[in-house]
């Protein structure tokens, strides 16, 4: 069945679709019952939990195979952090993914309701920008090897429940970013799988950690950090690590 299943275009990511899906509707459907200091709970143990996650991913900077690869990997994952984060400034990422939540609202929600754009920002961010994302898609690309999409789209599901218990229905449009966004990495890995090297990855899920991070600070709404923004970064990581390893 699990090679059936890997035979599939995109099966990790459609697995994750579904179940951001499911984890939405249940959420949506529930929400409402639950009361407020219970939904704060769940978001307040959902942002530590997601800056748990985002420090291991970060101490790759600390880790095999960057610390053999060079005794600069921590400043290149500082430097591709700090160039992405000019670069998305520059080009307004995480007002344009605001535009485009507010666009979907108006055409799917209900225009009164803030919590809208929120809800499809938030779970973009934490549903696409992750070692598990990441990883997973990188290993679906270049085997089929679906696994760690699997793992993620359990956790995907639950977050989903408890963003859509707080934030509604916007959460459940986060399926476009994930295909986009997991899709395109799977495609890139497929036709190139030769090029990702293991300090390439690790660079990457560093950097990634870093920002899983700052979505945990915003899910604690202890400091809102332009996350969308940092983005670049997550491609200026394996590159600069390329280009190190290609003129060294």
């Amino acid at each position: 069945m699990h090679a059936l299943v890997a035979q599939i275009p995109l099966a990790g990511t459609w697995i994750n679709v579904v179940a951001v899906a499911i984890g939405t509707t249940a959420g949506v459907l529930i929400g409402h019952r639950l009361p407020e200091r219970i939904r704060e709970t769940v978001m307040a143990g959902l942002g530590l939990a997601t800056i748990a996650l985002g420090v291991n991913g970060a101490l790759a900077a600390f880790r095999e195979p960057l610390t053999s690869f060079s005794r600069a990997s921590v400043l290149i994952v500082i430097g591709a952090l700090l160039l992405g984060g000019i670069a998305g400034e520059m080009l307004r990422i995480e007002d344009r993914l605001e535009a485009f939540g507010d666009k979907l609202k108006h055409r799917f929600g209900d225009a009164e309701d803030h919590r809208f754009t929120e809800g499809f920002v938030v779970a973009s961010l934490v549903f696409c920008v992750g070692p598990l994302a990441i990883l997973g898609s990188i290993q679906d690309g270049l085997g089929g090897d679906i696994e760690l999409l699997a793992v993620k789209s359990l956790l995907d599901a639950f977050a989903a429940l408890a963003f859509a218990s707080a934030l509604g229905i916007g959460v459940g449009f986060s399926v476009i970013p994930i295909v986009l966004y997991q899709g395109s990495i799977t495609l890139a890995a497929r036709a190139s799988e030769d090029f990702f090297s293991p300090e390439m990855i690790a660079a990457l899920t560093a950097v990634g950690g870093l920002l899983i991070i700052a979505i945990g600070l915003l899910l604690l709404d202890l400091k809102r950090v332009r996350i969308a923004n940092l983005l670049p970064s997550l491609v200026l990581a394996p590159v600069s690590v390329w280009l190190w390893q290609t003129l060294a």
